[in-house]
């Protein structure tokens, strides 16, 4: 078969992708069109053949049929009409994903390790680490906005530009035995209801870290609306709408940053600049950056997101090296309780690529009590055991100094709470420690299953208000519908060992029965 691929004025369409579906032996082949628009296709069996033509900016064309025989070559020219509207377009980026028509085309270079993991089902399908892009991978997510905005009439701009926007909206529900609250569990803390998680709105540029010839940039800004600001809030950054006003539903702008990469350092350098995410750890704020709906005790309790600067420093293609000034945990720069602290951890990836330790010292000073002050201790491991299974554990030690008696003159922060001190102390010495441990598996492309263990000792009850130890269970399976729809239902039961935490402290045990759905665009 061959033929020309030419646009609706008859002029030729160089780079357009021909796929000829065979519905005898149900594959396809493919051929990319010349300068001249010209295509040609060997070898192809005798039967009865879909033939189809599409690239960005215009829509596709028209399916044509033909039957081949044995020896025959037939010529057969392809037109592809001008693109339609913008939410026709849309559209159609969904109903591909959705049924499994997306075109990946052929895999980017890559200079890293291969993948561990397949993304979907799971949020990575790399050991992840925070503070950085990964260097080394190609960016591949074009998400549907973006596919739109690509077929469009600016779409070669936008290409070229590598800015990227898009996002997704969250909502859940949740079935508790407590009435009040479900607090410490998080981010569901408001039981027996339906809730409006995260509408949250990314514009990126990414830097390609993958060439090694120039220096590269990008940027980052988010948006996130919900109840789940409450766990990204910031001392300085609009934080009167919780601390003051207790809002169930806040605006939070919970990233902005610039990213500086210059690949003539080590192996890669990429330095990031403004406000980010806490580095360490399995989960993140941001809901499909995670495992499962509702997060660990662990997770609850710790740091949040910093301002400062992190530099990401990759001495080979196993072992990357992050060292970074911020101005301590949860607040900006410009309050009171912002201080110089300390960065750094080590990404050493090992076993053919199957296991990866990821230990950091977050946010060192000289720990005294301030809003979130915490001099965090954290290791994380992932391993994997199979194609199908996996797992991921992590564990922390943090503390404060000073931290306010609970029943001395010393009133906390608004926003923090008190230390279960010692009769006669007014302040204390205040640590905690914890561990979770995920164990993920792959059903198929598009299911997974998780099942998480986690404990906390809060052993001077600063973290969640209650002098206590606490665990919990989850069992979570993920469904997908194409890569941006994302159904997530769990079985939750916690436990507080030594006395009344949940339900505003009235009960030991909570169980609940949770689910999110996640819409990206």
């Amino acid at each position: 078969m061959r033929g020309v691929v030419q646009d609706a004025r008859g002029s030729p369409v160089a780079d357009a992708r021909v796929v000829a579906h065979g519905s005898v032996e149900k594959t396809d082949k493919s051929s990319m069109s010349a300068a001249d628009g010209s295509y040609a296709m060997t070898d192809l069996a005798p039967g009865h053949y879909q033939f189809k033509a599409t690239k960005r900016g215009f829509s596709d064309s028209s399916v044509a049929e033909r039957d081949l025989a044995a020896g025959e070559t037939l010529t057969l020219n392809l037109t592809l009409p001008p693109n339609a509207g913008f939410f026709k377009r849309l559209s159609e980026a969904y109903a591909q994903d959705w049924h499994g028509a997306s075109d990946n085309g052929t895999e980017p270079p890559r200079r890293a390790l291969p993948s561990p993991l397949n993304s979907p089902p799971f949020p990575n399908s790399d050991w992840s680490y925070g503070g950085s892009p990964e260097i080394g991978a190609p960016d591949t997510n074009v998400p549907p906005l973006m596919e739109a905005l690509y077929a469009g009439a600016n779409g070669d701009a936008w290409e070229q530009s590598r800015v990227k926007v898009y996002g997704w909206v969250e909502g859940s529900l949740n079935l508790s035995t407590s009435h009040d609250s479900n607090y410490p569990s998080a981010y569901d803390i408001f039981p027996n209801r339906i809730e409006f998680d995260q509408a949250v709105l990314y514009v990126e540029r990414i830097p390609d870290s993958v060439q090694t010839d120039h220096f590269d940039w990008g940027f980052h800004l988010t948006g996130l609306y919900g109840t789940s600001y409450r766990f990204t809030t910031n001392l300085g950054y609009f934080s009167s709408q919780l601390l003051d006003d207790h809002r169930q539903n806040g605006f939070d702008p919970a990233l902005e940053y610039a990213d500086l990469y210059f690949p003539q350092l080590a192996e890669g350098i990429n330095i990031r600049v403004g406000r980010f995410i806490s580095i360490p750890g399995i989960e993140a704020q941001l809901a499909p950056n995670n495992y499962v709906y509702t997060h660990s005790l662990l997770y609850s309790v710790d740091p949040f997101t910093d301002s400062g600067i992190l530099a990401t420093i990759r001495l080979n293609e196993r072992l990357l090296l992050q060292l970074g000034i911020t101005a301590s945990h949860d607040v900006a720069p410009w309050t009171r309780d912002a201080r110089p602290s300390a960065t750094a951890c080590i990404s050493y990836t090992f076993n053919q690529g199957n296991d990866n330790l990821y230990p950091c010292l977050n946010g060192l000073n000289d720990g005294k009590y301030a809003y979130n002050n915490l001099q965090m201790f954290d290791d994380t491991w992932y391993h994997k055991f199979s194609a199908s299974w996996h797992m991921a554990t992590e564990a922390w030690y943090m503390y404060q100094r000073g931290v306010p008696s609970v029943s001395g003159p010393v009133l906390p922060e608004k926003g923090t709470n008190g230390a279960f001190c010692s009769a006669g102390e007014i302040r204390c010495f205040a640590p905690e420690w914890a561990m979770v441990n995920y164990v993920e598996r792959q059903l198929n492309a598009k299911n997974y299953l998780s099942i998480r263990t986690d404990f906390l000792d809060d052993i001077k009850g600063q973290r969640t208000g209650y002098k206590n130890r606490y665990a919990e269970e989850t069992l979570m399976w993920g469904h997908w519908v194409g890569s941006t729809v994302l159904f997530r239902p769990e079985i939750r039961f916690d436990h507080a060992f030594d006395r009344a935490a949940y339900d505003d402290g009235t009960r030991k045990n909570q169980f609940q029965l949770a689910m999110d759905v996640i819409f990206k665009f």
